[in-house]
């Protein structure tokens, strides 16, 4: 095998960015498509705004589930092509669930692909860390954090309109069908690993993988960044659509699915964070990123379309800003298994998904729309706390 490591511009290395960035779009196109359709979905199925987030939730639970066992299959498999199996399961699954007769059983099927979702973080910034140059590692996991932004925004403003106009479930099915091209062009991009060894870890191993990682007091506050932040930052997003339709502002969905757009300062503010981090330190970009995302969130407080509409683009860009910081960080200061670091960071990041993006509907119920921005705001605020106290400057 060869020892060099892919440097910046070389077509191995183009080819490996490319092919990360069209499987986060297959993951996160599949993983958000019905958030844009919970109206539709909650009218249509005749379930509770919480209740219809669950649709979402589902999935992310099962991706938190599913990111610690992927991480051993790529181990012992290749990081290539677990993801490509987990990928492709996960769009028979998507089928599945607009094809079951029920909301529960929907819901059941969601579960299983977000399982199989799972695959793909739980082993794309392994599969990154190990081919790039380490000088250029958070740069080219930033620009895998754009891919997946692309593809959060992709899937909602597609499957919203389309929904609009011809049901829920066509929206849902025209977002897997464009999963599929780029699950096809990972297959065709995606470079052979060079820097890949197999290996199957027993029972013990694995559990000591694990715990070992969780001996850290830094990787902790690194894993709850992921938690605090993400649930927080689903839970806007959840509930949204039903504020905009509500008095005074009354939009119709196709037109509240444009704030999805927002999404495209996720695109550009990921890779930046990780040039940034190089030249000042992660820790830094870290609390200014978080910074940004809670001046955000207070913003959609005021009453006006426009600012709510700017709030969201802040709090958007400093989310994904900090999240590939900490995304990165989790598997550079790994003390065990780097991919099982970067499976707990992610257990932890759709584990908040699940349990906030759900809450934030019993907060929009008991205090409306201000009660789910507290919510958030004190997330975050606890997130940049534990940053603040406990990480290493550098």
């Amino acid at each position: 095998m060869s020892s060099e490591r892919l440097q910046p511009g070389s077509p191995p290395y183009r080819r490996l960015l490319a092919a990360l960035f069209f499987i986060g779009v297959a993951t996160f196109a599949q993983l958000y498509s019905p958030q844009g359709l919970l109206p539709l979905i909650a009218v249509d199925l005749g379930v509770t705004p919480d209740e219809s987030a669950l649709m979402i939730s589902a999935a992310t639970l099962g991706l938190a589930l599913g990111v610690i066992p992927w991480s051993y299959i790529g181990d012992a498999a290749g990081r290539k092509q677990a993801m490509l199996a987990a990928i492709s399961l996960a769009c028979v699954f998507a089928v599945l669930t607009v094809a079951m007769p029920t909301f529960w059983l929907a819901l059941t099927m969601r579960l299983f692909e977000g399982f199989m979702l799972g695959g793909v973080p739980a082993l794309a910034v392994a599969y990154l860390n190990e081919e790039v140059s380490a000088k250029v590692a958070a740069v080219a996991a930033g620009t895998y954090i754009a891919g997946t932004t692309i593809g959060g925004l992709s899937g909602r403003i597609i499957a919203a309109p389309i929904g609009e106009q011809l049901g829920w479930k066509t929206g849902m099915l025209v977002v897997t069908g464009i999963a599929v091209l780029c699950v096809l062009a990972f297959l065709k991009l995606a470079p052979r690993a060079q820097h890949f060894t197999p290996g199957r870890s027993r029972f013990g191993e694995a559990v000591g993988q694990l715990l070992g990682n969780l001996r850290s007091a830094a990787l902790w506050v690194i894993y709850l960044q992921g938690f605090l932040t993400m649930g927080g930052f689903v839970a806007m997003y959840n509930y949204l659509a039903f504020y905009l339709a509500e008095p005074p502002f009354g939009l119709p969905l196709w037109l509240t699915s444009l704030i999805f757009l927002a999404y495209l300062a996720g695109t550009f503010s990921s890779p930046r964070a990780g040039a940034l981090a190089t030249r000042y330190g992660r820790k830094t970009v870290l609390i200014g990123g978080n910074l940004v995302m809670i001046s955000g969130v207070v913003l959609t407080l005021v009453p006006n379309l426009w600012v709510i509409v700017t709030g969201v683009v802040v709090l958007t860009a400093g989310f994904f800003a900090a999240h590939a910081i900490a995304s990165g960080w989790a598997g550079a200061s790994a003390v065990a298994g780097r991919s099982q670091s970067a499976s707990l960071y992610n257990l932890g990041y759709y584990g908040g998904s699940s349990v906030f993006g759900y809450l934030g509907g019993t907060f929009l119920y008991w205090a409306g729309w201000p009660g789910t921005v507290g919510m958030v705001a004190a997330l975050a605020v606890a997130a940049t706390l534990l940053v603040v106290m406990v990480l290493p400057r550098n």
